[in-house]
Parts: structure tokens; C-alpha cells; sequence
């Protein structure tokens, strides 16, 4: 299950980024100018913010296997339909198409690893879970410009079909099913609150630095989008049916990481939206060669989600996210000083460490945040950590390209200053996040473990399609 899981997240997380190199390409065949290809992003990234809301009601009403395999089976279509597109409206809807594959595999696919695993044994998984998000951020664009300079921009959607559907045949083959509370009608104000609400923001940070936070474009997405989700709120906790249960944000732990990984998502996604950017505009390196310098980033989180296992019993998870967050931080204000005084050599290291502090913050927190969540509210859980986690990286890109484009004329001298504020910034954020973390309870931590303790070590298996059942009945009154 771990591998259908991962080879799912990890297409759907690459697919943000592997696109991005190949858009110059895309605009020659279709005749159109860069700055007319927005829709290919927009509209993949807008269908993915819809979507994930809806995840947790998908799971419950048809049963997660289910869910997970359609999710599955259309995010692989639309990437086959999307290398064949004739036109950029074309390969605009298959985009999106892809999105709503996108917006239900991470959700889904989270639910069916943490009830699948006990707590005792989470930390194990993390060290598969971590693998798409360390990776596919990085690998995006050196694959996609590797693929578009040897092949074609087609490629970049072609290379999901051999994952795709062997992912398809191993998780039809293996993957539980675990039932979900049953759902039988549909949070209408709900979903149109909570997806739309949260695709108006999304859109509105990803354009903002090109639009201008002041433009009418960037503030009526922005806050609209805002108003829908505070409605959503009691809207959501009045709605016998709920789209998302929020009262799981009740728990203290869960919303204590969800605050930590807040910032730190925001300003992760910042330096790799910022960092080959200051390679190529300041160092001269082509976009294959900043992608490689990039890459060091996937090394340092792998060595970290080895690591945070053998490490969590002894130090605890509080510990691990500050030392992660103020090691960040400390990395981020290092870069910063290199836009003054630049040193290749300094570039690697200085990638691979920022990895592996966030990647000891990432996978304590995320472990931590599900430790107290029953397994009925499982689904509402990992359905809010995708929105929030969405949220973030949009908020970091548009935090750092705002402060680049807007700083870059005013200080006269080149993109350095500004390159430089903007690390300043988001070394600010892990710093922030850094002391957020000390509200963490290890006590809490360790009281959830010596619970779990005497059950069995793994969920007993069933043969595929074979409902799984909750270990706990249902929190929901």
C-alpha cells in the first residue's frame, strides 16, 4: 500500500512543478505568448483546491479503495489526454481534469496509510510517506527540462503513464478498503464554501506577484475567497452532515502542528520558487543546471525521515521541530548571504542541510498531528492538512516573487538586495515556526504511544475490496 501511495502523491506533487519548464515550448507549438499560458497552471491548480475538500466525503460515502483507484485512473487518463491536447484550450480542461485527480489522491492516499498503520508504527511509514515530498519538488523541473530538451514538452505528461498504471494494477490488486461514516447527502454550501473559497485564494496568491496585490484581479479572488472560508466555519460545525468535520481542530496537537507547519510550508516553497531564480539571474546557470543545484534539498529530507525514527522516542517530537525550524532558518539567512558574496561550493551543502531541517520538522510534525485524531475523523484530518498545505506553498511563492518584483526597482542595483530580503523573510517564517513548535506536547505524544501500545503491531489484512473497520467507534455525536 505504501507504494501505490507514493507513486500516486509523488505524480501529483511533481505535476506542479515539472510543467513550469515546459510552458516556453508549449507557447511556441500553440502560438501563444508565455504570458497567455497561465490557464495551464491555473486551471490545474484551482480544479486541485476544489477537490480537496470533498476527499474526506468521497472516502466516506464510496469507501477509500475506491475513491483512491478513480482518483488514480483519472489523474492518469488526463495526463495521457493532456500530452495529446491540439490546443491550449484543450490541454487547458485536460488540465484540470488532472486537478481533481490531483486535489482526491493526497487526501485519500494519507487516510489509507494512517488507518492502515497503527501509531506505534506511523514513524516506519513516514520514511516512505516523506518520499514524494522531499522529491517531487525537486525532480520536477530537472526531469522537465531534461524531457523537453531531448524529446518534447509532450513528455512531461507522457512520463506519468507507465506510473501511473502500475500503480493502477499493484493497488487494485492489493489495496484494504476502509469504510468510511457513510454519507448520505451531500454538504452543498459546504463544498461550495470550503472549494471555492479555497480556489479563490489559491488563485489570487499565485498571480498576485504578476497582478499586483492592489489590482482588482488579485483582491476580489482574495478576499472572497477569504469570507467563504470564515463562513465555512459555522457553517461546518452547525451542518448535521459536515463536508469536514472541524471539530478534529479541537484537539490541541493537531492544531498546535498545523500552526507549525503553516509557516514552514510557506517559506519551503519560497526558497525553491526563489532559489533557481537567484541562480540563473545572478549566477548565470542555465534551468537543468539549477534544478541539479536544487536537488541536494530531496537528499537532505530522505536523511531526515531516516533519521526522525530513531531519534523521536529519545528526543521527542518538539525538539525535533525546533531544532528543524531554527536550523532552517539558519540556512535560509546563510543563503541570504550568499546573494552578496555567491560561492558555488557553498550552494550544495547549504541545500542539503535546508532539506534535512525541514525535513526533521515535516515528518515529526506531521507523525505528532495524527497521534490523538480517532480513526473516524482520520479523513476530516488529512482533508485540512492538504488545504493547509496547499495554502502555504501558494502564500510562500507569491510572498517571495512579491518581494523580488517589488524591490527589485527600488533598490537600483539588481536582483541581489531583493533576492536577499526575501530569504531574510523566509528565514523569518522557519524561525516563527521554530517557536510555534515549543506549544508542542511530547507528553501527549508519549501518552498516545503507550496507548496504542498493546494493540497489534499492524492492521490485520484483508483481501482487496475487504472493508477494514475502525479501531474506535465513531467520535461524531
Amino acid at each position: 500500500m505504501c507504494g501505490v501511495f507514493v507513486a500516486a502523491n509523488f505524480m501529483a506533487i511533481m505535476d506542479t512543478t515539472i510543467v513550469n519548464v515546459a510552458l516556453p515550448a508549449i507557447g511556441r507549438d500553440f502560438a501563444v505568448d508565455t504570458s497567455g499560458l497561465s490557464s495551464v497552471n491555473v486551471g490545474y491548480l484551482v480544479a486541485l483546491a476544489v477537490f480537496i475538500p470533498v476527499s474526506g466525503w468521497l472516502g466516506n460515502r464510496f469507501g477509500t479503495r475506491r475513491t483512491a483507484l478513480a482518483a488514480l485512473l483519472l489523474f492518469t487518463v488526463a495526463s495521457a489526454l493532456c500530452a495529446t491536447a491540439g490546443s491550449l484550450e484543450a490541454l487547458t480542461a485536460y488540465r484540470v481534469l488532472q486537478g481533481v485527480g490531483g486535489g482526491l489522491l493526497a487526501p485519500v492516499g494519507m487516510t489509507m496509510m494512517l488507518r492502515a498503520f497503527p501509531v506505534a508504527e506511523r514513524l516506519r511509514a513516514q520514511q516512505y510517506v516523506m518520499l514524494p515530498t522531499a522529491v517531487a519538488p525537486a525532480l520536477g523541473p530537472v526531469l522537465g527540462g531534461w524531457l523537453v530538451d531531448t524529446a518534447s514538452w509532450h513528455w512531461v505528461f507522457l512520463v506519468n503513464l507507465p506510473v501511473g498504471v502500475l500503480a493502477l494494477l499493484f493497488g487494485a490488486a492489493v489495496l484494504p478498503d476502509f469504510p468510511g461514516l457513510g454519507a448520505p447527502r451531500f454538504d452543498v454550501p459546504g463544498f461550495v464554501l470550503a472549494g471555492g473559497g479555497l480556489a479563490a485564494v489559491l488563485y489570487a496568491l499565485t498571480g498576485a506577484p504578476d497582478r499586483g496585490w492592489g489590482s482588482a484581479d488579485t483582491l476580489v479572488p482574495l478576499v472572497g475567497g477569504v469570507a467563504f472560508l470564515a463562513a465555512l466555519v459555522p457553517w461546518e460545525l452547525r451542518a448535521g452532515h459536515p463536508m469536514i468535520d472541524l471539530r478534529v481542530a479541537e484537539d490541541h496537537l493537531f492544531r498546535t502542528t498545523q500552526l507549525v507547519l503553516l509557516p514552514t510550508g510557506a517559506a519551503f516553497m519560497g526558497v525553491l520558487y526563489l532559489y533557481p531564480q537567484f541562480l540563473q539571474t545572478d549566477l548565470g546557470y542555465d534551468a537543468l543546471h539549477s534544478g541539479l543545484a536544487t536537488f541536494p534539498e530531496a537528499l537532505g529530507m530522505l536523511t531526515a525521515s531516516q533519521v526522525v525514527p530513531r531519534l523521536h522516542d529519545r528526543v521527542g517530537p518538539r525538539r525535533l521541530m525546533v531544532v528543524g525550524g531554527a536550523g532552517a532558518a539558519l540556512v535560509v539567512v546563510f543563503l541570504a548571504i550568499l546573494t552578496t558574496a555567491p560561492h558555488p561550493l557553498a550552494l550544495y551543502p547549504s541545500m542539503y542541510l535546508l532539506g534535512a531541517s525541514v525535513g526533521l520538522l515535516f515528518a515529526s510534525a506531521q507523525n505528532a498531528a495524527f497521534v490523538t485524531v480517532p480513526p473516524a475523523r482520520t479523513a476530516d484530518a488529512t482533508t485540512l492538512l492538504n488545504m493547509q498545505r496547499q495554502t502555504a506553498g501558494a502564500f510562500g511563492v507569491a510572498l517571495a516573487g512579491t518581494l523580488t518584483a517589488s524591490l527589485v526597482p527600488a533598490a537600483g542595483t539588481g536582483t541581489a538586495h531583493a533576492d536577499r530580503i526575501a530569504f531574510l523573510t523566509l528565514a523569518a517564517l522557519c524561525l516563527g515556526a521554530a517557536v510555534l513548535a515549543l506549544r508542542v506536547s511530547d507528553r501527549r505524544v508519549r501518552e498516545a504511544y503507550d496507548a496504542a501500545a498493546p494493540r497489534p503491531a499492524r492492521a490485520e489484512p484483508v483481501r482487496p475490496g475487504r472493508a477494514v473497520p475502525d479501531a474506535e467507534p465513531d467520535p461524531r455525536p
